[in-house]
């Protein structure tokens, strides 16, 4: 099968979104912007991939609303300056640098060490980082194929690892970043590393299928557990970010097709208000899935995003979740688990 260009990919969503299934969720404000973040003073916020992107947006928002923010990304010294941008911005922004590489689950480990030592509870954790669809196949520190890596695994046992903290707080939300890419997402029990025959956005749509996956599933858990975590999922439609630069690259057939196209994408702001809707709005509700509502669910404004089958195949994500204990050494707590009251 040969690789799909980033804008046939994005257009050939139409008839596959038209048989998706939105949550039965009451559908948020089309007009709801970051003006309308309620004060986020007091509330500490991790999010993954924030020195550029939506990652930057949702950081520099949630700071400016009030909130304290640590910028989790691989490169420190594009920290220092998106923290100075930041600053420059919202002179008054609580935020901080850590280093995290996801692709690496001694990294994941080693921040989650830090944050439990230094941070008394955790309010909002934002799996926003990714990699898309490098034109070869790369591997992990651990052996993973990087895409499901970077922006499944490491997110997975970041959150396992977070849970302690997140549970601290009195309204801890998580938040995992998907894409429109899940509707052409599978996941291949088979061959979940792409060892066998790596295809770029067959595996970059299965890493997010995965990510979407894994957000209902944890709200599943979270109630039986009674965990008091809140999860919810977002996509940006397609936004105008670095991803396409940093994956197949700007001189490759879709990156060329993606720059004659961007006038139509979001923009990195717009694409970040589904994540912050989710993050802050009090209307936000466990288990929903918010995106833009245009044509193929590629702009516009704010709603409820489709949910392909495959993401409500509660079965497959019960055994995925187990697959992605075994790979990552993560623990949860048992079903029966009680959340620990904030402040003790």
């Amino acid at each position: 099968m040969r690789r799909r260009s980033l804008l046939a990919l994005a257009l050939s969503l139409g008839s596959v979104l038209a048989a998706g299934q939105a949550i039965a969720q009451s559908a948020p404000s089309p007009q709801w912007s970051v003006r309308d973040m309620p004060s986020q003073q007091g509330r500490t916020f991790l999010v993954t991939g924030g020195t550029s992107g939506m990652g930057y947006e949702d950081a520099k928002a949630l700071a400016a609303a009030g909130g304290t923010v640590i910028i989790a990304a691989r490169n420190p010294e594009r920290g220092r300056e998106a923290i100075e941008q930041i600053r420059q911005d919202v002179p008054e922004a609580q935020v901080r640098f850590a280093t995290l590489d996801l692709s690496d689950l001694a990294s994941v480990r080693a921040l989650s060490t830090q944050l439990k030592a230094s941070l008394p509870r955790l309010d909002g954790l934002i799996n926003n980082a990714a990699i898309m669809a490098p034109p070869q196949r790369g591997v992990s520190a651990d052996g993973l194929e990087l895409q499901f890596a970077t922006n499944y695994a490491g997110h997975f046992l970041l959150t396992a690892e977070l849970l302690p903290l997140l549970r601290k707080s009195s309204a801890a939300r998580v938040v995992t970043v998907s894409s429109i890419a899940v509707h052409q997402g599978r996941i291949d029990f088979e061959d979940l590393q792409s060892g066998k025959a790596y295809q770029a956005f067959p595996a970059y749509a299965q890493s997010k299928l995965a990510c979407l996956m894994f957000a209902l599933e944890l709200q599943r858990r979270s109630q039986a557990g009674h965990w008091g975590i809140t999860s919810l999922a977002a996509h940006p439609g397609v936004a105008v970010t670095e991803l396409v630069a940093r994956g197949p690259g700007l001189e490759s057939d879709q990156g060329r097709q993606w720059s004659a196209n961007r006038a139509h994408f979001q923009s990195a702001a717009q694409g970040a208000v589904p994540t912050l809707y989710a993050m802050t709005s009090p209307q936000a509700q466990g288990g929903a899935y918010y995106g833009p509502t245009g044509p193929r669910e590629i702009a516009g404004p704010l709603g409820l995003a489709s949910v392909p089958a495959a993401a409500g195949d509660t079965a497959a994500a019960a055994r995925l979740w187990t697959v992605s204990e075994q790979l990552t050494g993560a623990r949860f707590p048992d079903a029966g688990a009680a959340a620990t009251p904030a402040g003790r």
